[in-house]
């Protein structure tokens, strides 16, 4: 027997020896099959050998307190899987809890591990209600569990935002129904792209619900929608984070995001749960047409009043018509007495006031006539002591007494200067006349 190789005076042991003391250990200490309860952090299936090899971890608030290799071979994969699909409606996948039916095994080339025998499906399901119901307590305990269904939507909600997969089929469906809507509504979508399943979707959901928060008053609402699926590929739904971003969030969500078998917590915090993407679609749609349907029963309702009260008006104009014609008829009768009589006065006072005006028309004549004959006489007078003076002054008369006139040419001369020697002038007297030569 060789003599062992010793370092400062201790044995150096081969790493051969040390995994098979770990075999000889582990297989002697650990040589039965136990349920081991873990949570699948990856999967690692490889569809060409069949076999699966998932890393098993236990996590204590959020971090990993444990992790440990697993082997599902090919045939005892094939059989787990199909029985888990059968009860849980979806076949294994990362991010669950499991009960798994294991031996403990190590081997010199791969090292510790658990080979995984059965996984029991019942289990996760019991593991998903008890975490469910904690997440509950713990939303309703801090008083945010129905904050989302107090929120207000708006009575026409137009501007949609969107939490989906653009290729998904339950966004298209949802946007077909939107876009065909038999009404011909017009909605404003806008997508923002998400995962919706797995460990994943835990940080792109609430990452998308962020960015819309932002821009919230472009919005009305949220809509949350994806294909239907199994309640294991829906446990993200249930997580609290997720679950109390929805709850809290200040526009209404509303989610489409499984079947109706699926009761997530984020369908029951949310503003509301619609089966499907196309029934979310539907609600909002059916939002949209209550108000247009109340809208056109306000127009109907107030034609239908302008028309009663057009109808009561026109009645009562007629009826102050009627009245007022009355009225119009007794006070034209009076009127027209009024105005009869104030002719009668009017008459009369006319008579009188022509009376009078040709008494004074007359008194007026009388003293014209009398004022004009007086007048008359006075200028008669006048022209006779004129026409007495004009006589007196006639040159016949003033001859008569003895005067002369003396004439040169048929003129009177009044002055000798007009005169020459030699002259000829004509004296006029009386009775004949005197022609005299100048010396």
């Amino acid at each position: 027997m060789a003599q062992r190789e010793t370092f400062q005076e201790r044995p150096v042991y081969t790493l051969s020896e040390i995994t098979k003391s770990l075999e000889s250990v582990i297989a002697k200490n650990y040589n039965r099959v136990y349920y081991i309860k873990a949570e699948i952090l990856k999967l690692n299936y490889y569809p060409h050998s069949g076999h699966c090899y998932p890393e098993l971890v236990e996590k204590e608030n959020g971090k990993i307190k444990a992790q440990l290799r697993g082997v599902i071979w090919s045939t005892q994969f094939r059989s787990i899987n199909e029985r888990f699909v059968a009860i849980t409606g979806e076949p294994l996948v990362e991010d669950i809890t499991i009960l798994c039916l294991a031996t403990l095994e190590f081997s010199a080339q791969h090292g510790l591990g658990l080979h995984i025998q059965d996984i029991e499906p019942i289990y996760t399901l019991g593991e998903m209600a008890r975490n469910k119901r904690e997440v509950i307590e713990k939303l309703k305990k801090e008083q945010i569990f129905l904050l989302n269904k107090q929120k207000q939507l708006p009575l026409v909600p137009k501007n949609i935002a969107i939490i989906s997969v653009e290729t998904s089929k339950g966004y298209s469906d949802f946007m077909i129904t939107m876009q065909q809507n038999s009404w011909n509504y017009k909605f404003q979508c806008t997508l923002f792209p998400s995962i919706l399943q797995g460990e994943k979707a835990l940080i792109s959901i609430p990452h998308q619900l962020s960015e819309i928060s932002k821009r919230q008053q472009e919005f009305d609402c949220v809509v949350i929608v994806r294909g239907g699926g199994g309640d294991v590929g829906m446990s993200c739904y249930d997580d609290y984070k997720l679950a109390a971003a929805v709850a809290t969030f200040p526009l209404p969500v509303i989610t489409g995001i499984g079947h109706s078998t699926n009761d997530t917590i984020t369908d029951m915090v949310a503003f509301a749960t619609k089966i499907t993407p196309t029934e979310v679609a539907y609600f909002l749609i059916q939002q949209f047409h209550n108000f247009s349907t109340k809208v056109e029963e306000c127009r109907e309702k107030l034609l239908k009043y302008v028309k009663t009260k057009l109808q009561e008006k026109e009645f009562y104009f007629s009826k102050i018509h009627q009245q007022l014609m009355m009225i119009i008829g007794k006070y034209n009768h009076q009127k027209e007495k009024e105005i009869q009589s104030l002719g009668q006065r009017i008459q009369n006072n006319a008579l009188q006031y022509l009376l009078k005006q040709n008494n004074e028309v007359l008194n007026f004549e009388q003293r014209f006539k009398n004022e004009t004959t007086q007048y008359l006489l006075k200028q008669q007078n006048t022209l006779h002591q004129i026409q007495t003076k004009i006589e007196l002054l006639h040159p016949g008369n003033i001859l008569k007494r003895g005067y002369s006139i003396t004439m040169k040419n048929g003129k009177a001369l009044r002055n000798a200067d007009e005169v020459q020697v030699g002259e000829t002038i004509t004296t006029k007297l009386y009775q004949g006349e005197i022609e005299s030569v100048v010396k």
